[in-house]
Order: C-alpha cells, then structure tokens, then sequence
C-alpha cells in the first residue's frame, strides 16, 4: 500500500469548549464558523487589530461545544494567551496543554482506503472532515491524498498502532513540503504579527470570508479587498541546498531583495527541505516580483528561483 504517516510535532491544538464556542470565535477569527459543520473543517487566521496576522488554524469540530484550532507549536502558548483576553465574558474557555492528543498527517494515493479501513470512515473533499471517539480527520487537499489526523491516545492507541504497521513512515518535512508546493502559508513565531491576510494569499486560499461581520482587525483586511490593491503577495521559491549560507534553512521573515536594490522587496515566510535535494520556499514579496530576480538575505545574496502559486491569483487584486 502507497501511504505515508508522519507525526506533526511542530503543530499544537488550541481546544476551546462551551456554548459560547462558536459565538466567541466567530468575533476574532477571519472565517465564518456558522459555515462550520461536523463533517467540514475551516481554515482561518487571528488578526491583530491593525489587521496583522498573529496566527492561522485549521478549525475542527469534535463535538458539537468542543472545538479545536491547529497552529504551530510554537505560537500555541501566545495564540492562546491573546484569546484568553477576549474570553472572559463568554460561555467557553480555552485548553492550550496537548490533553493526550497527537497531529499526524497520512498522506499517498491509498490514505482514504487506510484511514477507512483503520477509522470506519474518511473525509471526501477539501477540508471535508470526520470524527468519532478520541479522533477527528481532515482531508486538506482536493485530490484526497491529503489527510491530517488528531487523535486522543488513551482513547485511538490501537487505532495509530494500526496505522504505524500498515503505512509507511514518512517525515514531518516531507508532509511540509507537499503543504508549502499548494501555496498555503504557516505563521511562525518570527512572522506573527507582521503581515496582513492577502501578503500571504489567504484571501485566496479559502481563510478569510468577506460576508460574515465584524471580527479583530477585520476593517483594515475588508478595505484592502475592496478600495485597495496587495503591495505583496505570496510566492513559490526554491533554491539548491548547496547555496544556502552556512548551509542552514533561512528563518522565517529572513529578508528578500529584488535585483540588487538595497530595499527589502519580502521575507521568507516558510522553508524545508524537500528529498529530491532543493529548498522549497514560500515568500512573500512584492507583485512585480516574478518580472526579476530575489536574492536571499542580501543583495549579494543567493538568487532564489521564483514561480506561481498553484492558484489564480487576480492581478488587480
């Protein structure tokens, strides 16, 4: 069977439970959660009030006044704190610790026989989710080879020892690498607060609706879309492994620079690399950007082969 798994340890779920759940969210977040159901997970971002995103999530539902948020680990603890502020006045409260559950992704061209054989069920359709007892699934991808899997140990142990014996394993870079080639953006802790939604494309990627009412920093994103025009937008980029300096990945928000000019023209938003040998990269940078060349961290820096996102993206938006 063609299948890999890997264990996220680099992404966290933020719980947050009660009756006023849903309610709370939908005066913070990007999306629209009355869109929500138990069989469709929502991507979204947290805004600060100036319009600047502190983190993204994917939004899944475990039952009907429990929901969970994914983010990366190492915004967890400051993504949390931000909402607590929030909160207090609502039916709901927040859980940032793990609780006993795991982020796994499960990806090939047999993941939905696998997960159906292991779970009873599989989701059918981008961000189409499904949940049962101790475990939620979300596909992330159209052609549904994409999943990501929360599990509850005490509850799906023999579920995941099933899944270790029957896929093969994969690693955490190789599922980010597969996440970074669609063109969807991960805020890091060194990028949180830096960028509006459409410097990041997720205007285009399903993260933000223009319908629902007002949410933290949602009128500085609403006049953008409307009255203005994205000064960057978000781009593909490799680079042979062998040109890195020191050999390292570059770190998110490290600066770009477009044909020697001494102004930054964008930043690396996210890196990894990938098994056939380059370094997959997603930066964000200035519309004009596939016109010239980008040089990483300096204007004497490595130049970084720069492509489209796989995605339309409206070039009077």
């Amino acid at each position: 069977m063609t299948c890999y798994y890997a264990n996220l340890d680099h992404e966290a779920l933020l719980h947050v439970q009660g009756p006023d759940a849903l309610s709370f969210l939908q005066g913070q977040v990007t999306c629209d959660t009355r869109s929500l159901r138990a069989d469709l997970a929502l991507p979204g971002a947290c805004c600060t009030v100036q319009g600047r995103v502190v983190f993204d999530f994917l939004l899944g539902q475990l039952e009907a006044d429990h929901l969970v948020l994914r983010m990366r680990r190492d915004i967890l603890a400051s993504s949390a704190a931000l909402l607590a502020k929030y909160i207090v006045f609502s039916k709901a409260q927040l859980s940032s610790g793990d609780n006993g559950w795991r982020v796994l992704a499960v990806w090939g061209p047999q993941a939905v026989t696998l997960l159906q054989g292991i779970f009873g069920a599989a989701p059918a359709g981008r961000f189409a989710s499904c949940h049962g007892d101790g475990f939620l699934l979300v596909q992330t991808d159209a052609a549904g080879q994409q999943f990501e899997c929360y599990l509850q140990d005490e509850v799906v142990g023999d579920m995941y020892r099933q899944l270790q014996s029957a896929a093969q394993s994969g690693s955490e870079s190789d599922w980010q690498a597969l996440q970074l080639a669609a063109g969807v953006a991960r805020i890091e802790t060194a990028t949180s607060g830096e960028y509006v939604p459409q410097m990041l494309n997720y205007d285009l990627t399903g993260h933000i609706s223009f319908r629902k009412g007002c949410y933290t920093g949602q009128e500085v994103v609403a006049r953008l879309h409307y009255r203005g025009k994205p000064k960057r937008r978000l781009y593909l980029a490799r680079i042979d492994a062998d040109q890195l300096p020191d050999g390292r990945l570059p770190a998110p928000g490290s600066p770009l620079y477009k044909d020697g000019t001494s102004q930054a023209a964008g930043n690396v938003i996210n890196s990894v690399a990938t098994a056939d040998g380059p370094v997959l990269l997603l930066v964000t940078a200035t519309t004009d950007s596939l016109d010239g060349t980008l040089q990483l961290l300096s204007t004497q820096g490595p130049e970084l082969h720069i492509s489209a996102v796989p995605y339309a993206v409206p070039e009077n938006k």
